[in-house]
């Protein structure tokens, strides 16, 4: 692989961190919208700042896309202030009249300064490599040493007002009240992120970056739970995603900004899939389980009665029945005798349990609500499964044992 692919996937992945960092604190407090728009407002500050002399990079063009971003959050505000508009309505029109705006200016007058709104707006990775400068004797692209330098500047701005912006991003109201400078700490965020926006212009430019703030960061917080932990998946996510991406549009020979888009995009679908807590196995296997363990308890109820009754149960007629009624043969709840199905002293145990928890539930309705007694027994036959102990005891001591259910049948002690 020649040298200019590796540092132009240096570079991707180096803005991809920055951008995860500032992206975590961006969707855990609920701002991803803002970081759309600053991605998007910031556009005519940078083209301004372009047209005015500087550079990409540079520190003119930082300074007017963080002045764009300020009158982006102003605007904002005043909509909602002076029209009433909900924060996101207002983020919506702020950020479409000015990245409208920005777009114009580029496109009538960035001739005089050779801008191409197509590089604005989709990123020049694949040319990164060839604009360098010397650094100790090696020639560095310099988009690679503007954005390492961002991402020094955010990872340290952001350890040290780490258990600020913590404290501010779940309860900022609580954070205030305790004196703490809620509004610097969100206006630092939101110098974040225009400074890593206008990084990330030359590698996914004006409409991709919004893909390295939101994506890696709402994958992340699928997959883990503590904030510090969300903020290094995601940066790994980024990095990964930034890599990968580029090398498949070296493969395909498509855009690299729109590859590594796409690359994000599938991996948080993938989190989406795997999430421990959330995703969809977890979903699913969750209520497989849960599925199982009612027709297993059903099955056990079911033999209860029917050894109540001096009858023989029923075979399972669906399919997670049969399948619940072999599991309880192999684990020992269920035995063959005489040919019969019946219940062993450890399935006997765990069946009471479940009658019980049925018939103090009819008792409870019977009492409180105003049902038939022929209504009474689907509600109980869901809530027997959820009962626990204590509740159990809870109904016993209103209810009482010894009268029996409305249909007067016995109900079985605790175990």
């Amino acid at each position: 692989m020649q040298s200019f692919h590796l540092w132009a996937m240096a570079t991707a992945a180096t803005v991809a961190a920055a951008c995860a960092l500032v992206g975590t604190l961006l969707v855990v407090r609920r701002m991803s919208l803002l970081g759309d728009a600053i991605g998007h407002a910031v556009l005519p500050g940078i083209a301004i700042a372009v047209l005015a002399g500087g550079r990409p990079g540079g520190p003119l063009v930082f300074a007017g896309a963080v002045a764009a971003a300020l009158v982006t959050v102003w605007l904002t505000r005043l909509l909602r202030s002076a029209a009433g508009l909900a924060d996101d309505a207002g983020a919506g029109v702020a950020f479409t009249a000015l990245f409208a705006l920005g777009i114009v200016i580029v496109s009538t007058l960035g001739a005089r300064r050779d801008l191409d709104p197509s590089c604005v707006l989709h990123g020049i990775l694949e040319l990164v490599p060839f604009d360098t400068v010397s650094l100790a004797g090696v020639e560095v692209p310099r988009g690679l040493v503007s954005a390492g330098a961002v991402l020094a500047v955010v990872a340290a701005g952001l350890a040290a007002t780490w258990k600020l912006q913590v404290f501010t991003a779940f309860d900022a109201d609580a954070a205030r009240a305790a004196g703490l400078p809620v509004a610097a700490v969100t206006g630092g965020l939101l110098a974040a992120t225009a400074l890593t926006t206008v990084a990330g212009f030359e590698v996914v430019g004006a409409v991709l970056v919004v893909a390295l703030l939101v994506v890696p960061a709402a994958a992340a917080e699928l997959l883990v739970r503590r904030l510090h932990l969300v903020a290094i998946v995601a940066v790994a996510l980024a990095v990964v995603g930034a890599c990968v991406g580029y090398l498949a549009a070296w493969h395909w020979n498509t855009s690299a900004a729109g590859m590594i888009a796409v690359v994000l995009g599938l991996e948080y679908v993938l989190a989406a899939i795997v999430a421990p807590d959330d995703g969809l196995v977890a979903r699913g296997l969750s209520g497989l389980r849960y599925g199982l363990r009612v027709s297993r308890e059903d099955v056990l109820a079911e033999l209860w009665r029917a050894e109540e009754a001096g009858l023989a149960a029923p075979a399972p007629r669906s399919l997670r029945g049969r399948l619940a009624a072999g599991w309880l043969h192999v684990t020992g709840g269920v035995e063959r005798r005489d040919g019969r199905r019946a219940l062993t002293p450890r399935g006997r145990a765990e069946a009471e349990m479940v009658v019980r928890s049925h018939r103090l539930w009819e008792a409870w309705l019977g009492r409180h609500a105003d049902l038939p007694l022929d209504h009474l027994h689907p509600p109980a036959e869901f809530v027997e499964h959820h009962l626990g102990a204590a509740m159990r005891r809870r109904i016993e001591a209103e209810v009482g044992r010894a009268a029996g259910d409305p249909h007067g049948r016995e109900i079985p002690p605790e175990a």
